[in-house]
């Protein structure tokens, strides 16, 4: 007999959110020897979410700029592959003529900020056709910026695409987890094992409880930096599974950045680490740009990231940053189109988000495809 949930899981998802059906998702904890595990971003996905939420009050007279960027990549995207784009009510008229509606849907809801890989909670998935969205309690990377819109999202998200909703212990970021979809993941302990998201736990407790919540068997664990940045050094800036024993590191090759030796240590614990299943870690390096274009988001700017490994994999596709220097942008693209065969490498000028301290992958949050 067909139930109401057989009904909405066959609606598309922008079915689902026009007509108002969304359903209390099942609730549980985190536990172990639970079946949940996060997928490898590298399957085949459902669709992509971003966040057109850019605003005066945090980017002052960028945020135009950066919501045209979050609607570029949107487009970009949706080339490939379903997008759908968060965003307040009152925005929900500029965020379609912007983004454009060709496989594109929106959601509104209230938000602070477009960072969606880090609210939007992680996506996993059980072997047997069930979705789960795991909340690790988004606090504003350790209470650096508002975030009382922002902490609701993954609640929000689980309840329209109806996954189970799983509460994590942890306080941290979507963009603080790179995993293999076979066990392993990359961590950096300067954002998870500090005070200001997980206060008095000892890094034995925080692994604990992440490999009970995403189905991992081992974290190869980097020191990353505190401090620096408003992240804490998450790992998308740092290192990422292409596959299974394959990793694609950041290696800065500017002296004077404070990633130059951060980056030098991150790449001998790569290349000395073996994975779950006890395979050697096959390492590719990935410089930034020593000379990205100049202008008002990246002159004299110290939170500009410039990393071209903040990139994001979809459907028949790599999306990666642009950034006018032109041998660095090459290197990045020919190194991508041989790690991913098959797929287009499309690279995007995203220079008013990268003036804000972010990237590609963070901000937008991919759902795996059941």
């Amino acid at each position: 007999m067909s139930t109401r949930r057989d009904f909405i899981k066959h609606l598309s998802l922008g079915a689902v959110a026009s007509l108002g059906l969304g359903v209390n998702a099942p609730r549980v904890r985190a536990a172990l020897g639970n079946s949940w595990y996060m997928p490898d971003e590298h399957g085949p996905q459902e669709r992509v979410f971003l966040a057109f939420a850019a605003s005066a009050s945090i980017w002052d007279d960028w945020a135009t700029a950066v919501n045209n960027t979050v609607a570029l990549l949107a487009k970009t995207i949706a080339k490939y592959q379903p997008v759908t784009v968060l965003c307040r009510a009152n925005q929900l008229g500029l965020a379609k003529q912007k983004c454009g509606t060709r496989n594109v849907t929106f959601l509104t809801m209230p938000l602070d900020d477009i960072w969606m890989r880090d609210y939007g909670g992680c996506f996993v998935v059980d072997g047997q056709g069930g979705r789960g969205l795991v909340d690790f309690n988004f606090n504003g990377w350790g209470g650096k910026q508002a975030a009382s819109s922002d902490t609701q999202v993954a609640d929000s998200l689980s309840y329209e695409t109806y996954a189970t909703y799983i509460s994590s212990m942890l306080t941290g970021e979507g963009g603080g987890i790179e995993v293999d979809g076979h066990g392993t993941a990359i961590m950096t302990e300067s954002c998870w094992v500090n005070s200001n998201r997980n206060p008095g736990m000892s890094r034995a407790q925080i692994e604990t409880e992440l490999k009970a919540s995403l189905g991992l068997s081992k974290i190869i664990w980097l020191p990353g930096i505190k401090g620096k940045d408003i992240t804490d050094a998450h790992v998308d800036f740092y290192a990422r599974f292409v596959e299974p024993g394959v990793v694609i590191a950041n290696l800065d090759n500017d002296p004077a950045s404070y990633d130059y030796a951060v980056t030098r240590t991150h790449l001998e614990i790569l290349k000395a680490a073996t994975d779950a299943d006890g395979r050697t870690l096959t390492v590719h390096t990935l410089p930034p740009p020593l000379k990205p274009r100049s202008n008002v988001y990246s002159s004299n700017n110290p939170d500009f990231a410039s990393g071209y490994i903040n990139y994001l994999p979809i459907n028949g596709a790599v999306i990666a940053p642009q950034f006018g220097d032109t041998a660095a942008d090459k290197y990045c693209k020919n190194l991508l189109a041989r790690l991913y065969p098959g797929r287009a490498i499309v690279q995007v000028n995203i220079d008013p988000i990268a003036g804000g301290g972010g990237g590609i992958h963070c901000v937008t949050k991919h759902m795996p495809r059941l």
